[in-house]
């Protein structure tokens, strides 16, 4: 996992690296600045990255996944199960913001990003929300019944907790919420199964079907009123769905266009709005401007090329491998929150191919930590496998 952080922040330095004239004007797609010569102007040296400054950013945000590592990496192992407790505790903090954004209320502040009209919490965009709040139905289930001890009291407010993001989730409006939210949901509560097996047994005979049935019935009351009410704005905007008329099908073409027109080296990060308007053709133009793909990974292709490619296929396969490793002994304790890294970072692979969540400070931070947890995970889980 070091490694590849190291070669996530190494990557936009490269870009950034100043090359001869000769070098760079040699790369595929500069052919935009022959103009300079035709005007007589002397070509100067200039990095890989064609907007440097948005190289420089996305250099920068750097920061934010480098102070996690460093930060939760000298958290002792008897603390880490606390990561947990505090990534639900900035969950919650989001979950409030957009409760008072469903109620109606707006923020003046600057540090908040408020649509008018809009459930996004503290984003911008309400894709990202859904994914925080879907982290939230991954994490619920763990707090409320992955420990060695279940309370009554824990078990019903991680239960009533579920049922609020998933109403959340329906009142953001995000479609893609609504199917990262149900596979984190049974994620969840397929992750800590054994452990409600075993804590109904404490219970009457019927005691553990007659609880799931009536939180699956309570579940589907709240989703009928908010549908009753016009409040379950992810299911109207899901019948509605017009891919013909989705930016992003349409802008399809031309971001894989300029993937083709760029690769390998690729355009340097942080460069997709102004290139995409270069690229842009008529028939896509608009009021508003299109920021990003909405698919990190094709945006990745075209701002890294073939080095961003490579990270990306060493990133899945250390994901791959490490997953493995501890859902095979996801019935030990200490494999647990490995697994519950895994899932995470998994909702995060998903989001990402028609979103870029990973670019938020937030989501990024909460990637690092399910990284740290699976990486924790994978060492256990080698300790596991080994003869007793």
């Amino acid at each position: 996992m070091a490694l590849l952080l190291g070669a996530s922040i190494l990557l936009p330095v490269l870009q950034l690296v100043p090359l001869p004239p000769a070098l760079w004007t040699a790369l595929p797609g500069r052919d935009v600045f022959d103009g300079l010569r035709e005007a007589g102007v002397a070509v100067p040296w200039r990095p890989l990255a064609m907007v440097p400054g948005g190289a420089v950013n996305a250099l920068l945000s750097m920061i934010v996944p480098l102070s996690v590592f460093v930060l939760f990496g000298m958290v002792a192992p008897g603390e880490r199960r606390w990561m947990l407790n505090l990534c639900l505790v900035l969950i919650l903090a989001s979950m409030v913001l957009a409760l008072v954004q469903f109620s109606g209320g707006g923020f003046a502040n600057p540090l908040i990003n408020d649509t008018p009209g809009q459930v996004s919490g503290n984003f911008a965009n309400r894709n990202h929300l859904a994914l925080f709040l879907a982290f939230g139905c991954l994490l619920a289930p763990f707090w409320a019944f992955g420990g060695s001890r279940i309370t009554a009291i824990r078990g019903v407010s991680g239960l009533g907790l579920l049922i609020l993001l998933i109403l959340l989730i329906l009142a953001t409006g995000s479609r893609a919420g609504l199917g990262l939210g149900g596979m984190a949901l049974a994620i969840g509560l397929g992750l800590v199964r054994g452990n409600l097996i075993r804590f109904s047994r404490r219970l009457p005979r019927w005691g553990l079907s007659v609880a799931l049935l009536g939180f699956f019935v309570i579940v589907g009351i709240a989703v009928a009123v908010s549908l009753k009410a016009d409040r379950a704005v992810a299911i109207n905007r899901l019948l509605d769905i017009d891919f013909g008329g989705d930016m992003r099908s349409r802008s399809l073409p031309t971001v894989l266009s300029m993937i083709d027109s760029y690769f390998p080296a690729g355009t340097g990060f942080g460069s997709f709005d102004p290139l995409f308007r270069m690229h842009e053709p008529a028939s896509l133009l608009k009021l508003t401007y299109f920021n990003h793909a909405h698919n990190d990974y094709l945006e990745i292709a075209l701002n890294a090329g073939i080095a961003g490619i490579l990270l990306l296929i060493a990133a899945f396969g250390w994901w791959t491998i490490a997953s493995i490793r501890v859902w095979r002994v996801s019935h030990f304790a200490e494999a647990r929150m490995g697994c519950l890294g895994s899932a995470v970072l998994f909702l995060v692979f998903a989001a990402s191919a028609f979103d870029y969540p990973a670019r938020t400070p937030m989501i990024m931070a909460i990637t690092v930590v399910a990284a740290m947890w699976l990486a924790w995970g994978a060492t256990d889980a080698r300790r596991l496998s080994l003869p007793q």
